[in-house]
């Protein structure tokens, strides 16, 4: 497999070369991204998750940036803002490519994109609004788990701006995510504004501990440090998805990563600690779990394989059960394991980013044309083939697990990624489950071009307001063409020519002579 040091392709044209040839610190490219940024900060006030009585514009002279023509606006000049941000990050990952910037440009450009998205209303999601309504519940005395915000008899701009889908549904988080969410509440009550900008401030606990433990899982796994920050930092998944969103996946990774690290380092009770503690904020880490059990089997001495992986099995669960009981039980006062049904809520979406649930809307379309039926038994029946080979993926990856090591590492890392396309729902921010690990390996050009395209193609499936876009057929079609353009332009600066085209002199000044005076 090609590594991440490959040359610049060698048949680049001279059109090419002043895309390949940066000043020594990309300062344009960094301050276009961050231009992006400042759009998008500035455009989603008008086209981003706003509240429903938003204290910043309200009835004021700019409110008309929300409503006809503005909104209209506003969304030209998000869009623009997020072009810039995709263009600097492809520019970025060419550099990175050719050897050309080490990984100090790569996180400073991700934490100035991020910088302006601090004080952002929510983008393309309207998640953080729940999180809010879920801390409030365990704040004023109500369980998460058996109702949703709309019982709430308090805090009405909290509970008024949480999506109509999750007004009566339970969490589907961990107990200490929820824990989280309450202390953010306790300090910014009513204040949504307050509240959205001091959760993505938490949040950054995550991104710092994933920025701890990347390169040194990079030094464990075999990967470049800078192709790994341009793939788990600084893309529009991380940027504008996790951060700008914000999602709690960000601290969920975070706690993933140091765990994967800790395990590779054989400090083994650490890892699995640490995971846990993740599971405890998204269920979602407990996926690493078992993959951690055969590395820390494969680090025991004594000649017997079996029974290295019984002694590390019980002595994963024993450390699993004590932390998980306490953590619970520090998060809402009990033992309450509700928490386990209300992972069931997110699967009340359904749309065809879900790979089964797009086929089961697919057949189901087929036979409507002859049988007027119901849609739901189709997609039911197809999710459910979905998780059955979803479990034999899944036991066959960690089998092969069992050498430990690195392998279990990227075992780990593609299972999170079949959890997170083939298990309803399918949203955006899950593929960086896996692909925050995976990032740490060695990366081939070609495999890197279509990080590029999922990267951007899931990011704009859903429209600014945080309502999916995946059945607006034309707008999906112009998506699916700005994302293979932007990968595309990863392996070859300006593939269809078009900036060429632009600077290339009229024809009618082609056949002027370079000095005229001397020709004269």
């Amino acid at each position: 497999m090609a590594t991440t040091t490959d040359n610049a392709q060698p048949n680049a044209g001279t059109l090419d070369r002043p895309f390949l040839a940066p000043a020594r610190f990309p300062y344009r490219t960094i301050a276009m991204g961050t231009v992006g940024s400042a759009l998008l900060m500035l455009a989603a006030l008008g086209a981003g998750g706003i509240l429903i009585r938003d204290p910043v514009l309200g009835h004021g002279p700019l409110s008309w940036v929300r409503y006809g023509h503005g909104r209209a606006l506003a969304n030209a000049l998000l869009y623009s803002g997020f072009g810039l941000v995709v263009w600097a990050w492809v520019r970025l990952g060419r550099y990175a490519l050719a050897g050309r910037i080490g990984s100090k440009p790569i996180l400073i450009a991700a934490l100035c994109w991020m910088a302006p998205l601090i004080v952002s209303p929510p983008l393309f999601t309207r998640d953080v609004f729940s999180y809010l309504g879920q801390g409030a519940q365990l704040l004023y005395g109500l369980d998460p788990y058996a109702n949703g915000p709309a019982e709430l008899p308090v805090l009405p701009n909290v509970v008024q701006n949480v999506h109509p889908l999750w007004q009566t549904t339970p969490a589907p988080y961990g107990p200490l995510f929820l824990l989280i969410s309450k202390g953010i509440v306790a300090i910014t009550q009513d204040h949504m504004i307050a509240g959205v900008i001091l959760t993505r401030l938490v949040l950054l606990v995550g991104l710092g501990m994933t920025l701890w433990a990347l390169p040194r899982l990079v030094k464990h796994l075999g990967g470049k440090l800078p192709v790994a920050l341009w793939v788990a930092v600084a893309s529009p998944m991380m940027v504008i998805h996790l951060f700008g969103g914000p999602h709690n996946d960000l601290m969920m990774l975070g706690f993933l990563t140091i765990g994967m690290l800790a395990a590779l380092e054989r400090k083994h009770v650490i890892a699995v600690v640490l995971v846990t503690v993740g599971m405890l904020i998204k269920p979602t880490a407990a996926v690493a779990l078992p993959f951690m059990v055969w590395m820390w089997a494969a680090d025991m001495a004594g000649p017997s394989k079996t029974k290295n992986f019984f002694k590390a099995g019980a002595a994963s669960v024993a450390l699993f059960l004590p932390v998980f009981v306490v953590g619970t039980w520090v998060s809402l006062g009990s033992l309450n394991l509700g928490w386990w049904s209300g992972l069931k809520a997110p699967q009340l979406i359904t749309n065809w980013l879900n790979f089964p649930s797009g086929i089961g809307e697919a057949v189901y379309n087929l036979v409507h044309i002859i049988a007027n039926v119901q849609p739901s038994p189709f997609v039911t029946v197809a999710r459910t083939i979905a998780m059955i080979g979803l479990g034999v993926f899944g036991i066959r990856q960690w089998w092969l697990a069992r050498g430990g090591g690195k392998e279990a590492v990227y075992r780990a890392a593609i299972t999170l990624l079949a959890v997170a396309i083939l298990m309803p729902p399918t949203l955006p921010w899950y593929l960086t489950w896996g692909f925050v690990l995976i990032s740490a390996f060695p990366w081939e050009r070609r495999n890197l071009s279509a990080i590029v395209a999922i990267s951007v193609f899931v990011t704009l499936v859903y429209y600014p307001t945080g309502e999916q876009a995946l059945y607006d057929w034309w707008f999906i079609a112009i998506v699916v063409v700005v994302s293979l353009y932007a990968a595309a332009s990863l392996l070859r600066p300006d593939p269809l020519g078009l900036v060429a085209a632009w600077r290339k002199k009229p024809k009618d000044e082609e056949f002027l002579p370079e000095n005229p005076a001397k020709s004269a």
